[in-house]
């Protein structure tokens, strides 16, 4: 079970630090912000009702991924990206698809594609044998630019080599709607549903995140039940014991105090990359210029990641002596994987004997430490984030409490935490400025400014 400690947040530790009677005047609105989730189950929490969707994808990939392909890339952005990256960079080596084939047992390599610089595609291009490369295109509606910009220069790349694109696809989206449901009709291609009450940032427990996992020997049904552990945790918890509705309701406080940028600082590299996941979810689903009235709030908190001990040599002196408008959230680990000791050399030279016959864990775990005190010593708020081990259910533990964390920071603030309204602008005119049927006046508006 992961540990929550939010001890540095308290008014006895911080500047602007949030009282009891601040939080105590706050419990009602948590607990019916809560009431809603249990009442009417977002689609996230309804995903973990019945898990079996999990075994349906860890048959198929053993039957049609493992063995078969030495490369499994995802062809996605945003949501079908980033929990994808995070998975595989925190439950696989950090130098997975540097490994031989044999020290992998045969799995495949695992990459993202998440973007459309050419120069990063054509890079990767160069690093896969296309025969023996299986591709995930993710995509709800299939009309995602970027997405759907990289499926068709490989489709063109598997047709000029004589490859089929039944051979080579796997498609991930709506059950009925969209463009991939027509080009799964026409080439037969195995097809994975996103549910259609699960939007892209809370879709990683769903086939979009899942698929890679499987492929690379992650164990999903671990993962789910991590999810599902929590969701039990939560929901018999009461709100002071309840670490989603704790995180929700300091950084509601903080943000009316002023401190709207929130930091996730990992000390450790394989829990950086849910920074990442971090930033989108916190990012689009409480950055919204109105509430549910339609009232102008223009409300957000700016999500920050770091990575310890490295950004303590590059951040920690603007989150000290900078401006008081920051919330902390370490991650840390109890026990790595691996044990690293220090050797005893320059035994007469005091500024490096000290270290020797130390460890690197020691060591990372004492940075931290000394990190989040110097921080609390400066009046900043801090809490942290133990995972007793990196394994498939704490990650599971930690995607659902910030899921719920994040929804219920949303109902708070009587906003909706599933759209994204100003996400679209930038799509539309994408589609205008690529000369898209249907967006001529968007063009002509572009062009004119």
């Amino acid at each position: 079970m992961l540990k929550f400690n939010f001890n540095n947040f308290s008014v006895e530790r911080c500047l602007n630090g949030n009282s009891h009677n601040e939080i105590n005047s706050h419990l009602e609105k948590v607990r019916k912000s809560f009431e809603v989730i249990k009442t009417n189950p977002p689609g996230f929490v309804q995903l973990l009702e019945d898990i079996s969707y999990v075994n349906e994808i860890q048959q198929w990939v053993e039957d049609s991924v493992i063995g078969k392909y030495d490369h499994f890339v995802v062809l996605g952005i945003g949501g079908s990206a980033l929990g994808n990256i995070a998975l595989q960079k925190s439950l696989k080596p950090l130098n997975w698809n540097r490994m031989p084939k044999t020290q992998r047992d045969g799995l495949p390599t695992i990459d993202v594609w998440d973007n459309v610089d050419p120069d990063f595609v054509q890079s990767n291009l160069e690093v896969i044998d296309l025969p023996k490369t299986l591709f995930n295109v993710i995509s709800k509606s299939g009309t995602t630019a970027e997405a759907m910009s990289n499926y068709l220069i490989v489709r063109q790349l598997l047709l000029e080599k004589g490859l089929s694109p039944k051979d080579h696809f796997v498609f991930t989206t709506d059950p009925e709607k969209g463009v991939l449901n027509k080009i799964i009709e026409q080439d037969g291609i195995k097809k994975f549903i996103i549910p259609p009450s699960v939007g892209g940032r809370f879709s990683v427990l769903t086939p979009v995140g899942l698929i890679s996992a499987a492929a690379a020997g992650i164990d999903i049904e671990k993962l789910v039940q991590g999810a599902v552990n929590a969701k039990k945790r939560l929901f018999d918890s009461s709100v002071k014991d309840n670490p989603a509705a704790m995180i929700a309701l300091h950084h509601l406080l903080f943000g009316e105090k002023g401190m709207v940028i929130n930091v996730m600082f990992s000390y450790s590299n394989a829990l950086f990359y849910w920074a990442d996941w971090f930033r989108q979810i916190w990012a689009e689903s409480l950055g919204k210029a109105t509430d549910n009235d339609g009232n102008q709030i223009n409300y957000g908190l700016t999500p920050v990641k770091a990575i310890g001990a490295t950004d303590q040599h590059s951040q920690v002196q603007l989150y000290n002596d900078g401006p008081n408008d920051k919330v902390i959230t370490f991650l840390k680990v109890e026990n790595f994987h691996h044990q690293m000791t220090i050797p005893s050399l320059h035994t007469d030279i005091e500024a490096l004997s000290y270290l020797g016959e130390k460890s690197l864990n020691q060591l990372i775990d004492a940075e931290q430490r000394a990190t989040a005190y110097a921080v609390k010593n400066h009046g900043r708020p801090n809490m942290a984030v133990e995972f007793p081990r990196i394994d498939e259910e704490h990650i599971g533990e930690f995607i659902f409490v910030y899921e719920m964390a994040t929804t219920l920071l949303g109902y708070m603030k009587h906003i909706n935490p599933f759209d994204q309204p100003g996400v679209e602008d930038g799509k539309i005119y994408t589609y205008a400025l690529m000369g898209r049927t249907g967006f001529e006046e968007k063009r002509k508006e572009i062009e004119g400014n």
